[in-house]
């Protein structure tokens, strides 16, 4: 990272900015492979397939290393959303669709997206989603609307998987309604509307708004089987999650080093920001909220590798998903404070890094969403105790029941 990757970090900028593909983006992938440093997030990477196998713990502080760089992740293929896209080719895909599309992610030739999120539905609640795929002979079409639809603006994106509801589906009840469907970006119908800036930042690889009108694809472009889609994105939003929020503490610290930089250059009032006691307290704070979100990242990682996985893996998931999108708008919010105006600018990370903390509230679920998560774990809990904290009261009933101590 720092010998060959963030000395490009300048070019990178520049190239995002007139809109072209970085030259030497190729280049950094080849020697990332010939070092072993490549598809690193996959615990299920098979021995034959390119890259280095890691755990789910092992792989999070090289993670919150590429968070660091927003850019960098693609560098060693592990960037979002083609790393669960690859791991649900790996654990579904049919052998033609491996060969079609998981082999040339897993070599980095072409990148992917996952279109899930709705524009005319809370897409909080998947079961709202309308984007409709029927089977039509030996074809399957789709119709419907998508958007911040990552990545797909990406020149060398391919791939789209499509979360669509079965059409005829509409009133089921349950989770067995919708499925995924492989959707090639070439495909006739297939129309990007717009490239949709998030809290005015224009990202380059694009989230953007998709529109399917009869977009046909082959009925073998069914990925896993028919109505399964829930359990597939529940498989794959797993570790997508821990991904984001490996990345996320990194980028805190990131926050957190620039912060103590300036404040140990800045003066006003004729002393340096950092002899202010209010600047300290902020970090302070920033420090203790950051060892504390890893800490229950790295348990939550561990969970996620244990062949029996904890009961309670789901919610530890929605909780960091929490923890880290608040953390780092608070983390940043502060360093931007102690920047002043600059950190309002391009000329810092800052202003993006709050903008994609502040995004990651609402991605892969809002926080509400999550936290309700948690909550019924703990009540799931306590209902499992059955009410044994009760023996810790002291109601003067009790107290009067008890012997007397003599």
């Amino acid at each position: 990272m720092e010998r060959y990757v963030l000395p490009h970090n300048g070019a990178w900028h520049r190239c995002a900015a007139e809109g072209v593909p970085p030259p030497f983006l190729d280049d950094l992938k080849a020697l990332a492979k010939a070092e072993g440093l490549w598809n690193l997030c996959l615990p299920s990477l098979r021995a034959d397939d390119p890259g280095t196998r890691m755990s789910n713990l092992d792989y999070a502080p090289l993670a919150e290393a590429m968070g660091r760089l927003y850019w960098s992740s693609e560098v060693f293929n592990c960037s979002a959303p083609d790393s669960g896209n690859m791991e649900l080719l790996q654990r579904y895909a049919t052998p033609d669709q491996q060969r079609k599309w998981l082999r040339p992610l897993l070599e980095g030739e072409i990148r992917s997206a996952f279109a899930m999120s709705e524009p005319d539905v809370a897409s909080s609640d998947p079961t709202n989603l309308q984007t409709a795929v029927r089977r039509d002979g030996r074809e399957l079409v789709i119709n419907g609307r998508k958007w911040f639809i990552t990545g797909a603006a990406h020149p060398n994106c391919k791939l789209l998987i499509v979360m669509c509801r079965n059409e005829g589906a509409a009133d089921d009840p349950s989770h067995d309604g919708h499925s995924m469907v492989l959707v090639p970006m070439d495909t006739p119908g297939v129309h990007i509307v717009r490239n949709i800036p998030i809290m005015h930042h224009h990202s380059p690889e694009g989230h953007c708004e998709i529109v399917f009108r009869d977009a046909r694809v082959p009925l073998v472009n069914l990925l896993g089987a028919w109505g399964q889609g829930f359990a597939l994105a529940q498989g794959r939003l797993g570790p997508g999650r821990i991904h984001h929020c490996m990345r996320t503490i990194g980028q805190c610290e990131l926050a957190l080093e620039m912060a103590c930089d300036r404040a140990l250059e800045r003066r006003a009032f004729g002393k340096y920001l950092s002899d202010q006691s209010n600047v300290q307290e902020w970090i302070a704070q920033s420090r203790l909220e950051i060892d504390q979100a890893r800490l229950l990242v790295l348990r939550t990682a561990w969970g996620l590798d244990q062949p029996e996985q904890p009961a309670r893996l789901r919610a530890d998931i929605a909780a960091i998903k929490v923890v880290a999108g608040q953390l780092q708008t608070r983390i940043t919010d502060r360093a931007m404070q102690i920047f002043g105006a600059m950190g309002l600018s391009p000329d810092t990370p800052l202003a993006w890094l709050w903008t994609w903390g502040r995004a990651l509230r609402l991605m892969d679920g809002p926080d509400e969403v999550h936290l309700r998560t948690v909550a019924k774990q703990e009540l799931r809990d306590a209902k499992a105790r059955g009410g044994a904290s009760s023996a810790y009261f002291t109601t003067p009933e009790q107290i009067a029941a008890e012997p007397r101590i003599r």
